[in-house]
């Protein structure tokens, strides 16, 4: 995959060595009018003018089909130009014209064969050149490097036999890309805003982002406001509310070091100016590629500061409560290496994080790679994305959609409208993210409406683990991202009011809904009540699930934040069955809850338990629908 980051195989001197001070040919028996044009090719080339070069090389060839410094060159600047297939070609001509003055090239033939994906031939090619008892230090060194990668390669692609992939990169288009380099680019969860960064006349980087109107994308734009200036701007990475950008600056007056992390935040007026994270985030050193988590309290990035485990590593902070950024974490030995990781993203799901690696075995320069969070928030071990994503050149970074399937990256492929542009193409299955839906809204006060800035949480039910807390913005809007996959408990807190409850159900199923669910927060006064959704029984039973936990002791520390408070639980039931039954079932649920309650130090003067059975329904029983919200625990404040 070429990206922004890519470089050469290897140096120009190395692609031509045939050419100079050791050539390959006996120039007193090759074509003089074959040798000007070789030459001429050779000056070409040293240019950068790589098409020039090329035709000169085919012409000193069609003069003298045994100029073999030709077939070698031309097959370097193939290389070069990454047209492996040609190089590959052209480096097997001049072999079989001289095998033996040319067996030094046999490196830079299997490099190509690689790079056209014929791993298992490179890797031949390769233990060939090592079998030679001749080689220097550093060219054995070299083949023993790429040997390790191809057999990586090999069994990689043995591991994945039969898997039906096409790699297949689309461009996005004229309304994002332009004759500059686009690249770097990243959505908001819903999909409706493009933002990347575009260099403009060969040196100043700004942000530009573009809006999808329905059909397609709005022709991009600079970004409003005071973001962009006449400093480079690079980077960066878009919250997924859409609120909020994270970014890389350079040697500015406010800085640390020579690369810092600013954040610049949406506004009325557009975006605001990039603020420096300070002290903490930034180093002296080098610090960049910031990505936030979809619940914008983490802080993803790589940074080359004093104590990491190589050159690059990947750092998390953490958003407090007064707002201020944690002490980075750096990610540890399962995820940095001795070499260099960067270029982190965390998927909308919160769990998977991609990255590149050149630490990690793999192709060859960086890879890409993604780990998953465990529930402990430990990482599994780095998976790497796999040929033909990962290629022998460097990779750079990637953007995957909330859809866990589309993927966005640079590349100077050859329909680019200039410079690099940017690409979309779809992953593969076994290496997808989970699939993230999103839910959104606004939490208000319910007797007054007037929004409420409050904490959202989302926690697993099986595991009990915190997947995502975002704090709603002063007129209590909010997004949380929702994982497909598992079921959750949807949470909604804040002082002085019952705190709200849902859930979602997606272990079993990949809704292609979002949500949005506008929550009335009910004061904490006499009579006030609310359903509590997230606590579960068996049919005709009265033991707690454990998964009902995580919703009970959000209970348990609404009583401990409110101390004076008495509250009553409410149990209820569906109509199905005897009436005397359901009212023995409900009480029974009831004291169920009453006694988990007591069991983490709750005085039981503070509790009364009642069962209503079925005499107070909140739906029709005629369907399976009014029949489950009818069968639930409600809780009403007795006295504050």
């Amino acid at each position: 995959m070429k990206t922004l980051f890519y470089i050469a195989l290897f140096t120009f001197c190395e692609l031509f060595i045939g050419s100079s001070s050791a050539q390959v040919s006996d120039l007193s028996k090759v074509n003089p009018r074959a040798v000007k044009m070789y030459n001429e090719g050779l000056a070409k080339a040293t240019e950068n003018r790589f098409d020039d070069a090329i035709s000169y090389f085919l012409q000193a060839i069609y003069l003298d089909s045994n100029y073999v410094d030709a077939y070698l060159s031309l097959a370097g600047v193939y290389g070069q130009t990454k047209k492996s297939n040609l190089a590959v070609e052209y480096y097997d001509k001049a072999l079989r014209k001289d095998s033996n003055a040319t067996k030094v090239f046999k490196l830079t033939l299997a490099i190509n064969l690689a790079g056209m994906g014929n791993f298992n031939r490179a890797l031949q090619v390769i233990n060939d050149y090592l079998s030679n008892p001749k080689l220097g230090e550093a060219s054995r060194k070299a083949g023993e490097f790429r040997k390790r990668c191809f057999e990586f390669a090999v069994a990689f692609e043995k591991k994945n036999a039969g898997r039906n992939y096409e790699f297949a990169p689309k461009n996005a288009g004229d309304r994002i890309n332009s004759a500059e380099s686009e690249y770097l680019p990243c959505l908001t969860i819903d999909g409706k805003e493009f933002f990347f960064t575009r260099r403009i006349r060969g040196y100043d980087e700004d942000f530009f982002s573009a809006k999808w109107d329905g059909k397609e994308w709005v022709k991009a734009a600079p970004l409003g406001g005071n973001v962009n200036t006449d400093q480079n701007e690079g980077a960066q990475m878009i919250s997924q509310d859409g609120e909020m950008l994270v970014f890389t600056a350079c040697n500015r007056k406010d800085g640390w070091g020579s690369c810092d992390i600013y954040i610049s935040y949406l506004t009325q007026n557009g975006w605001s100016e990039g603020i420096n994270l300070g002290g903490k985030i930034n180093t002296d050193q080098w610090e960049s590629q910031p990505c936030l988590s979809p619940d914008k309290r983490d802080l993803y990035f790589a940074s080359r500061r004093p104590g990491g485990l190589g050159g690059s590593d990947i750092y998390v902070s953490h958003l407090q409560p007064n707002g201020q950024w944690t002490s980075p974490e750096n990610l540890g030995p399962q995820i940095n290496t001795s070499g260099d990781e960067s270029c982190p993203f965390i998927h909308a799901d919160n769990q998977t994080l991609f990255f590149t690696s050149n630490g990690l075995l793999g192709y060859g320069e960086d890879d890409l790679f993604y780990a998953r969070k465990g529930p402990k928030g430990d990482w599994s071990v780095p998976e790497n994305l796999g040929y033909p994503i990962n290629t022998i050149y460097k990779e750079g970074t990637l953007f995957i959609a909330a859809d866990a399937k589309t993927a966005y990256y640079a590349s100077d492929r050859s329909d680019s409208k200039g410079g690099l542009d940017i690409y979309s193409f779809e992953l593969p299955e076994n290496i997808r993210p989970n699939k993230t839906l999103w839910v959104k809204g606004q939490v208000f006060d319910k007797k007054t409406t007037r929004g409420l800035p409050s904490a959202v949480e989302l926690i697993d039910l099986n595991t009990k683990q915190l997947i995502s807390k975002v704090q709603t913005d002063e007129r209590g809007n909010y997004l949380i991202t929702l994982p497909v996959g598992k079921d959750y408990a949807f949470n909604v807190n804040r002082k002085g009011y019952l705190f709200f409850s849902d859930n979602f159900f997606l272990s079993d199923r990949s809704s292609d809904s979002t949500y949005e669910k506008n929550i009335p927060l009910q004061p904490i006064e006499a009579n006030a009540s609310i359903i509590l959704k997230n606590v579960f029984f068996d049919v005709n039973k009265f033991d707690l699930k454990s998964v009902s936990e995580a919703e009970l002791d959000k209970l348990v520390q609404l009583l401990n934040d409110n101390p004076t408070v008495k509250i009553q639980i409410g149990g209820h039931t569906d109509n199905v069955g005897k009436p005397a039954d359901n009212l023995t079932l409900s009480n029974n649920r009831a004291k169920a809850v009453v006694n988990f309650l007591v069991s983490r130090k709750i005085t039981a003067q503070r509790l009364t338990a009642k069962g209503f059975g079925e005499t107070r329904p909140i739906a029709d029983n005629k369907t399976e629908e009014g029949r489950a919200l009818n069968r639930r625990t409600e809780i009403k404040v007795i006295s504050q």
